[in-house]
Parts: C-alpha cells; sequence; structure tokens
C-alpha cells in the first residue's frame, strides 16, 4: 500500500526528504534537549512560585514584581509582534501562490490541525512536568531502587491531573498525522510538505498572539479588579495605554523624519521634519509615565539595569576607539609591532578571575596601594576606589563648588516621579563602578585591536594609493575610505561588545566590595543572587528572561540602526 508512496519523481523526492531529516535527527535532538528545553524549562519555572521547591503557578506575577506593569506591556508587545509575524508569512505564501491553483489553500487545513497538535502537546508537558518533579519528594525515606522509580514514573504518567491532557494530544496528533498523509495523497506536489509547515508556522503564530493578548488582559482587568476592592487606584490601563501610545508615536515619527530624505520638494521636506517632531513630542509626554511605572518595579533590578547601562556605555565606545587607534598604528608596520600585538592581546587571555584580582589590589583603599601611592605623588588624596559608592559626576560636582547636584539643576516642572528618576541617573556610575569599567576596557582592547588590523587587511591597499596619488591627506583616506569599509568590523565588534556586557559576571563579582556593592552589581549579578543566595528560583528566572528580552531588542535596534549603514563594499 505504500510502495505507491515511493514510486516515481515524487517518491524520489519524499525519500530525499526522509534520508535529510534521518540524518539530521540527532543533531535536533540534541539541540531540543540541551538548548530548548533548558529554556523552556526556565521559561516554565519563571511561572511558578518557586523558592527551594515549587509552590504553584502564578502566571506573569513574577515578571510584575520584578518590571511592575513592564511585564504587562511586555506581553501585549509580544502578542502583537506574533500576530505581525503570521500577517508578514500569509503575505508571503499569498505572493508565493498567486499564480497557483486555489486548491493549494487546502493545505491550511492539515497544517490547522498540525499546530493544534503542538498547542496540545505543549499543555500536556506543562501539566506533566510537575508530576515528575514531584517522583524526588515521594521517594524520600524510602529505599531508592529502579523499581520504585519505574513504579512513580508510570503513576506520574497515568496521573489524572494529567491523563486527560495526554489523551487530548494522541488524538490531536492522530488526526494531524492522517489530515497531513490524506492531504499528501490528494494534492501531489514536491512542495507539499514545505507548504504545510509554513502554514503550520501561520497557525502557531496567530495563536500564540492572540493567547498573548487574552492574557495580558486578563492579568490587567484582574490586577485592575483587585486594585478596586482595596480601594487603590492601580493606574494600569492608563499607563499601558500611554506607553503603547508612546511607542507608536515615535515609531510614526520615525518612519516621516526618514521619509523626509525622498521627499522632492522642500514644503514636503519640512512639512515631514515639522511632523516628525511633533509625534515626538507627544510621544515624550505620553511616555512621563515610564517613571512611575519603574518605581513600582523591583528596586534591585532597576538598579541593576542602571549599572549594566553604565558599564555598556562607558567601556563600548572606548574600547572601539582605542582598538581602532592601536590597530591603525600597528597596521603601519612599525619597528616592534608584532612585539606590541601580543603585549595588547595578553590582557584579553590572561585569567578574568586573575586580572580582577590584581586590580583590587592596585585599586586598594589603603594609602600605600599603588594608585593611592601615585596619587600622593600629585598631591591628592587617597580614594576609596572599590569601596566608593558616590557617583563621579557627583564628587566632580562637589569639587566644582556645584551644590545640590543633581537635584538643584532639574527644573521644578518636571513631574516627581520623572525628577526622582534622573537624579538617579545624573549622579553619574559610582568611582568603585569606574575601577571596574578601566579594567574591562584594559581587557578588551586588545581584542577589538587584533579584530580591527583583521579589518584593515581586508581592505584593498589599491584604493588607498588611488586616493592618495589623487592628493588626498592621510585623514581624507582614513575618514572617507577606511573607516566606512571597516564598518562591517565596527558593527560586529559593537554588537558583540553589547551582549557581552548586559552578561558580564566574574569579573565585577570578584571586585565588589565594601559600600559600594549596589552600585557594583550589573542585571546578571542581581539574577545570580536571587538564584543562589536567596533560592527564588522561579523569580530569577523570570528575570533570566527579562535580561533576554532587552538584549534580543538591544540587537534589534543596533541591527536596524548600524547594521543598515554597514557598507561591505
Amino acid at each position: 500500500m505504500f510502495g505507491q508512496w515511493f514510486a516515481g519523481r515524487r517518491g524520489r523526492h519524499l525519500r530525499e526528504y526522509l534520508t535529510a531529516y534521518a540524518m539530521i535527527a540527532p543533531a535536533i535532538a540534541l539541540i531540543f534537549l540541551f538548548g530548548l528545553f533548558p529554556v523552556g524549562f526556565a521559561l516554565y519555572v519563571s511561572l511558578h512560585h518557586w523558592v527551594i521547591v515549587r509552590r504553584g503557578f502564578i502566571g506573569l506575577e513574577n515578571y510584575v514584581d520584578a518590571v511592575a506593569n513592564f511585564a504587562y506591556i511586555g506581553a501585549f508587545g509580544l502578542g502583537l509582534g506574533a500576530l505581525a509575524g503570521a500577517v508578514v508569512l500569509l503575505r508571503r505564501l499569498r505572493q508565493d501562490l498567486a499564480d497557483q491553483p486555489h486548491g493549494v489553500w487546502l493545505l491550511s487545513l492539515p497544517a490547522a490541525l498540525h499546530a493544534a497538535a503542538i498547542f496540545a502537546f505543549c499543555r500536556w508537558v506543562f501539566y506533566q512536568l510537575p508530576e515528575f518533579l514531584e517522583i524526588a519528594n515521594k521517594m524520600r525515606g524510602q529505599e531508592r531502587t529502579r523499581e520504585l522509580f519505574a513504579r512513580l514514573l508510570s503513576e506520574a504518567f497515568l496521573a489524572e491531573t494529567v491523563h486527560p491532557y495526554w489523551r487530548q494530544f494522541s488524538l490531536a496528533g492522530l488526526a494531524a498525522l492522517a489530515a497531513g498523509l490524506a492531504a499528501l495523497a490528494l494534492l501531489r506536489r514536491v512542495d507539499n510538505l514545505a507548504l504545510q509547515a509554513r502554514f503550520s508556522a501561520a497557525w502557531l503564530a496567530l495563536a500564540t498572539g492572540a493567547g498573548l493578548l487574552l492574557a495580558a488582559f486578563g492579568a490587567v482587568q484582574a490586577a485592575y479588579a483587585a486594585a478596586v476592592d482595596t480601594g487603590a487606584d492601580p493606574g494600569i490601563w492608563p499607563q499601558l495605554i500611554a506607553v503603547v501610545s508612546g511607542v507608536l508615536l515615535l515609531a510614526a515619527a520615525w518612519r516621516l523624519w526618514r521619509g523626509a530624505e525622498a521627499q522632492a520638494s522642500s514644503w514636503g521636506f519640512v512639512l515631514r521634519l515639522l511632523a516628525a517632531v511633533a509625534l515626538m513630542g507627544g510621544a515624550v509626554l505620553l511616555m512621563i509615565e515610564v517613571p512611575t511605572i519603574v518605581a513600582a518595579g523591583d528596586k534591585d533590578m532597576w538598579n541593576g539595569l542602571k549599572v549594566t547601562v553604565f558599564f555598556s556605555f562607558g567601556t563600548i565606545p572606548i574600547q572601539l576607539a582605542l582598538g581602532l587607534v592601536l590597530a591603525f598604528l600597528l597596521f603601519q608596520r612599525l619597528a616592534g609591532s608584532d612585539l606590541f600585538r601580543v603585549l595588547f592581546f595578553l590582557p584579553y587571555v590572561t585569567p578574568a578571575v586573575a586580572s580582577a584580582t590584581v586590580f583590587r589590589l592596585m585599586f586598594s583603599e589603603r594609602a600605600s596601594s599603588p594608585i593611592n601611592t601615585v596619587l600622593a605623588w600629585f598631591g591628592a588624596k587617597p580614594q576609596l576606589w572599590l569601596r566608593e559608592p558616590a557617583g563621579v559626576l557627583t564628587m566632580l560636582a562637589a569639587r566644582l563648588g556645584l551644590s545640590g547636584f543633581p537635584g538643584a539643576f532639574i527644573p521644578a516642572w518636571v513631574p516627581p516621579d520623572l525628577a526622582s528618576l534622573l537624579a538617579d541617573w545624573l549622579t553619574g556610575p559610582s568611582l568603585a563602578l569606574v575601577v571596574i569599567l578601566i579594567l574591562s576596557v584594559w581587557t578588551f582592547v586588545g581584542y577589538n585591536t587584533v579584530i580591527y588590523l583583521a579589518g584593515l587587511g581586508n581592505i584593498s591597499r589599491e584604493l588607498t594609493e588611488a586616493a592618495e596619488i589623487d592628493g588626498a591627506a592621510q585623514w581624507d583616506v582614513f575618514r572617507f575610505i577606511t573607516f566606512p569599509l571597516l564598518s562591517p568590523t565596527t558593527y560586529f565588534l559593537s554588537l558583540v561588545g553589547v551582549m557581552g556586557t548586559f552578561k558580564s559576571f566574574n569579573t565585577i563579582w570578584v571586585m565588589r566590595t565594601g559600600q559600594a556593592l549596589g552600585t557594583t552589581d550589573t542585571f546578571s549579578v542581581v539574577i545570580f543572587q536571587e538564584f543562589f543566595e536567596k533560592s527564588r528560583y522561579g523569580y530569577a528566572s523570570a528575570l533570566a528572561f527579562v535580561l533576554f528580552g532587552i538584549i534580543l531588542a538591544l540587537t534589534f535596534i543596533n541591527t536596524r540602526v548600524q547594521g543598515s549603514r554597514v557598507f561591505y563594499g
């Protein structure tokens, strides 16, 4: 019966598909086991009250504790993004199938069953995991034998709370398999399986977006109802609408601003710019609600985010600039340049903990420490360095006699929540964090130098020589030829730098000490403390996904802003 499936040209394509999938099946299994499953399990943990042991499903409460109403906004945004993804997938399918018979769209029916089977599987796993996790508790006080584990595992599979979902998944899976095979038999196309997969992806995106939107609105309504019962003003809906509206206005302003360049008339150019500025102003007014949301979230998390931003902006631009300068000098093949290449790269290959320990001794608060000794030579007082929690801008203002900084320099018309947020950021990074910034720059400048040297080596000498023959000065050659052709290298280093600073941990953990502890704790340090010191596994998992979302957003922004300006020659 099944022999006809593998006969002819269509059978040959089917055999090729099956052979290819059989070859990559082990790799897919490994990716799922060691890549996707840990991420999915972390997401599962983040939705529970999990302190040492699991204590129940709590939905988005961990995310709300961390980022307050941004959790609802995040779920709302993800839902909109999933719906937008479904629209994009369907639009591409419509374009690819424009000249095909309308019957091809019937493949969306078995694809819908495939999507339903996937959701049924996820729901079964969601209810099955607690039963698996309870096996360890059930084995306490008993002799741990293979027979006992097998019996408990069988009971976990057949538990009354789980078996109905397993039956639903089994039925949905069989229905999807039957519908897929029937579609293969009725519609004989080489790309039948590929089209079913594309339709299934569209159904999954559509259902995921709708589910996220419903979950977000349901959570917001529940929080609003609870606040009304207690007599408090939740302010959730106004803040949600304000922030989302502000983001949409910013997106519209950006499109108008970019569209102004293509206007042929001066009036069109000016009007688009004015409209963009007006929309930006409205967005700012709407997003003034953001400080109120920030004030309601986890103080440690927002402080960790602030420290991480200081860490990122205080290291990446300096590392890129110094790396480019050093690479340009070493590329001139001066005497001893090979030796300097090795010396500059040594900090990068030096063990991070060892480097942090040496810097901690160098920047000790003792008057006899190396750095304080150097300061004493110039008549300066010794500094606390790694124990100094004060911001460097506040310290500088005090030296200059600017009393009341930064609060006195914030206009009175600024809302209190926004003024408090600005004052917190205007103090600048602490002196202890500045020491960590110096260590980071010292460590990674050599790496950036080596990568820039590779980029300079890929630039054709003919271009620079032609420019020099035409009378271009060395600065003009660097500005108009060398630097633009290095844009792929700069883009790569900045992308890696942003992700690296938001995940940095080891050197910071070694160097944090004394009263400056809170001023040097980056986001990753906060997650580590929540997980290993406070044993709040669910909350720490939620923070990890918040960090993942931030890195993903920054990567997307960097790709859109800087990646669009990369010149590959």
